[in-house]
């Protein structure tokens, strides 16, 4: 692999967790806030931008688990569904 390639694949690496760091944060914060439709707009944007960065990284060096992927309705409903310890 090449220099420019390590570079490219930390530069892809680093946006992909800025990415999902903000999808965390706004989860936290529709947690609380579930009318908010233009934090709800946000979330799904972020969403796609994680899963196509992550696709890309996929194509070039290999598998990531997929955080932020789902998408939210009106309201927030992701709080809706049983916890993974709840099934």
């Amino acid at each position: 692999m090449s220099e420019a390639q390590k570079v490219n694949r930390y530069e892809l690496m680093e946006k992909i967790q800025m990415v999902d760091f903000a999808l965390v944060d706004l989860t936290l914060y529709l947690d609380t806030h579930p009318q908010d439709s233009q934090a709800i707009q946000q979330f799904n944007q972020l969403a796609v931008e994680s899963r196509d960065l992550k696709h890309v990284y996929e194509q070039h060096f290999g598998p990531l688990r997929q955080y932020g992927a789902s998408f939210s309705g009106y309201p927030w409903n992701w709080k809706d569904t049983p916890w993974p310890w709840q099934l």
